[in-house]
């Protein structure tokens, strides 16, 4: 897994470099009956109180587009070479900005339709507000791809079990959780997994919990794939 150090810094100054293989005409992608949508690589916009975002941060990047009908229905079309390193993390991201001492609930609900071909993942991403954890939660994943890290058992939690993997990419510690099957709908009770970073193995302390991404790690899409996500929402409070 490639480091996702601070994306916004970390991709600002990447994006000179990618600008021209990532910013390609609508014609590429399939058409959908979008009330938006976006080619750029860092396309962005607030939807129904969500933050919807291309994102194509990795090196080596080919063309994507996203759309949306809304902050909780949208999809992806990319087209990434079969070569390694995570390409994009397109997503719909929903700002909490509490600290976890005080959050009395976090649950998310999704259904996605998701490629039977590439390397991807299909994931949470939360950080806290000075990024100095990210935790992940894969509920799918396909391909070459694997958490950042070592192996830190099996634990079921927030309604479903996985395999946890805990690591650093030298500025930002990780914390993976990979459900132990794949699942393309569902409901996570995120709060008790964090609880459980931070109670049970005491790997942080109270942080404030800045936002919930939920969408795409693209490895590789060769020839161009679509994910959607057909229903989302995250809440909390």
């Amino acid at each position: 897994m490639a480091p996702k150090v601070r994306r916004g810094i970390v991709r600002a100054l990447i994006a000179p470099a990618l600008a021209l293989g990532a910013t390609v005409g609508l014609a590429s992608a399939p058409a959908h009956a979008a009330v938006w949508n976006s080619c750029d690589q860092w396309g962005n916009t607030t939807l129904d109180g969500y933050i919807l975002y291309n994102n194509i941060w990795g090196s080596g990047a080919g063309s994507q587009c996203v759309w949306a009908n809304s902050g909780t229905n949208w999809g992806v079309w990319a087209d990434h070479p079969n070569t390694g390193g995570i390409k994009s993390y397109p997503n719909s991201k929903k700002v909490i900005n509490k600290p976890l001492s005080s959050l009395r609930s976090l649950t998310s609900s999704y259904r996605v339709t998701v490629p039977s071909t590439g390397a991807y993942n299909t994931s949470y991403d939360i950080w806290d507000t000075d990024h100095d954890y990210e935790i992940m939660l894969w509920v799918n994943h396909n391909g070459a791809v694997g958490p950042l890290g070592t192996a830190q058992g099996t634990v079921s939690l927030g309604g479903h079990t996985w395999n946890v993997f805990k690591g650093s990419n030298g500025a930002n510690e990780v914390f993976s959780f990979l459900r132990t099957s794949d699942s393309t709908s569902g409901t996570v009770d995120i709060l008790p997994v964090l609880k459980w970073i931070k109670d049970t193995k005491g790997w942080m302390g109270d942080e404030t919990i800045g936002d919930v991404q939920f969408g795409y790690e693209i490895t590789s899409s060769a020839g161009g794939l679509d994910f959607r996500t057909d229903s989302l929402t995250v809440s909390g409070g």
